[in-house]
């Protein structure tokens, strides 16, 4: 079942909001150096429980997975997972682990 796009948008924006306060207040727990007890978060958000992913199959249905695991009101299978590295020194690291590279270290060595 497919829901309204107005409600989704709706959704969305309050999932974000969570995630959103959530790894502000992780990330100031961690500079703190883990000395106080963990940080409350503000609760779920009641307009997002039973959301689903809903983005289209290959068959052409709306996907059934949960949509509340990413911030985007994605499942890891529709965008949720990372795009790959963006800045100039990601790519450099990534490209040092690359297959090719250890091709070339194999064949060099004597």
């Amino acid at each position: 079942m497919i829901t309204d796009p107005v409600l989704r948008a709706e959704q969305v924006k309050a999932l974000k909001a969570f995630y959103r306060d959530a790894k502000v207040k992780y990330k100031a727990w961690v500079a703190g150096g883990y000395k106080q007890p963990a940080p409350a978060c503000l609760p779920f958000p009641d307009i997002c429980i039973g959301m689903k992913c809903e983005a289209r199959t290959r068959s052409g249905a709306p996907c059934k997975n949960n949509g509340t695991d990413w911030g985007n009101g994605r499942c890891k299978h529709h965008g949720g997972a990372s795009t790959g590295p963006v800045t100039p020194e990601g790519k450099k690291r990534v490209s040092m682990n690359g297959p090719s590279n250890k091709v070339l270290e194999a064949l060099t060595k004597p």
